[in-house]
Order: structure tokens, then C-alpha cells, then sequence
């Protein structure tokens, strides 16, 4: 019973997990189609079809290990919807806005979520003895889950290490000479992420901003 009550959860978390991620990157794509770059476009990547769009590590593996290891949060990635950043008009301010589109998405959703979240649990005495009572607190559930995910996945892509969003904000800021350094530690971006995560770091940075931002949406 235990195992399939896991297994429920898992699926409460995977459901709005992969369904943000996806939207996180058709947001960078589109906003990057509408500046100027048709990259993604061409690439089939501006669709919902999260298949197109998953990342097998960052997707399942990621999510699964954050689960299974008792993590306070789930979070994951998809594949970096391509850009070619040299495409876009206004360069410094389409940077920004394609940079920021991602992270603008998800705390629309974890908005969306919270006031669907709490409407839910207005009515849901009222549904009690109904036969779609199951179903209702099943879905209240999955509503406080995608809040919480997208509140993470927004926060979590605005910390400043490459290749996250928040990178290219700071980036586009930085004088050419140190921007082509900073950028240059995208390779080790991951390890760094990898680093942040095993030393607890990242959960501190996140817990710091999540406790008023779930607050304040879900008033836990």
C-alpha cells in the first residue's frame, strides 16, 4: 500500500514537472522566434510536446534521485531549447527577454497553480460525500505540487551560474573581456550546479527564497 501511495506522489510531481519544464523552454524558443532567431523554431522545438523536449537525466534520473533521497524539493531540466543569440534584434535587450522568458513562465504557473490550489480547497467540502471526492483531493495535491515545482524551477534558474538564465542576464551587464571569462565556466556549469547540491548550499539558497514566495502563494 505504502509503494503505491509512492508511486502516486511520484506521479503528482512528475505530471506538473514535465509539463513546466516544457514550458519553460518553449517560452525561451518563442521569445527568441519573436525577436528575431527561428533557430528552435526550425529545430521543432516550439511545441508542447514534452517528448520533444526531455532530457533523460535532467527529466527523470534528476527528480527520481531528489525524491527517493528525501530532498525538501523536486526539480529538473529539460534540453536547452537552441538560440543563436546572434539572430536577435536589439541584442542587449532581446538577451534579457529571451533569458528571462523561462523563468517569467514558471512563476505564472506557480501563480496560476496557487489560486487554482486555494479555489479547490474552498469547494472540496462541498464535494465530500460526492464520488469525484478522490479526485478533487488528488488534483488539490498536484495543483500544490506545481506550485512548489514552479516556484523552485523559477528561483533555481536565476542563480547566477552558466549555463542557467540568470547567467545571461548578469552576463549581457558584464564588460566584453570578463563576459567571455565568466561564460567560459559554462563548461563546469553542471559540476558547479552537482557541487551546490551535494554540499547542501542549494537548498539554503533555495529554502531562502521559496519559505516567503510559498507563503505568500499557497500560505503554508
Amino acid at each position: 500500500m505504502a509503494d503505491n501511495f509512492d508511486i502516486i506522489q511520484l506521479l503528482l510531481m512528475l505530471i506538473p514537472l514535465l509539463f513546466s519544464v516544457t514550458l519553460h523552454e518553449v517560452a525561451h524558443g518563442y521569445v527568441a522566434y519573436k525577436m528575431g532567431d527561428n533557430t528552435a523554431m526550425l529545430a521543432g522545438r516550439l511545441t508542447l510536446n514534452p517528448i520533444k523536449h526531455l532530457d533523460f537525466t535532467g527529466s527523470f534520473l534528476l527528480p527520481l534521485i531528489l525524491k527517493i533521497s528525501g530532498a525538501p524539493f523536486l526539480f529538473g531540466y529539460a534540453k536547452p531549447v537552441p538560440v543563436n543569440f546572434n539572430n536577435l534584434h536589439d541584442h542587449k535587450r532581446a538577451v534579457i527577454f529571451v533569458a528571462s522568458a523561462g523563468v517569467a513562465v514558471n512563476l505564472i504557473l506557480a501563480l496560476l497553480s496557487a489560486l487554482m490550489f486555494r479555489g479547490l480547497n474552498l469547494i472540496e467540502p462541498l464535494c465530500q460525500a460526492s464520488i469525484f471526492s478522490s479526485l478533487f483531493s488528488l488534483f488539490s495535491v498536484m495543483l500544490f505540487y506545481s506550485t512548489v515545482i514552479n516556484c523552485v524551477l523559477a528561483v533555481f534558474n536565476t542563480i547566477p551560474v552558466p549555463p542557467l538564465d540568470g547567467s545571461r542576464v548578469l552576463a549581457i551587464f558584464l564588460p566584453r573581456n570578463l563576459r567571455i571569462k565568466y561564460m567560459q565556466v559554462e563548461r563546469f556549469g553542471m559540476l558547479i550546479i552537482i557541487l551546490l547540491l551535494v554540499s547542501n548550499v542549494l537548498d539554503k539558497i533555495l529554502t531562502f527564497f521559496l519559505n516567503p514566495m510559498l507563503k505568500l502563494l499557497l500560505g503554508v
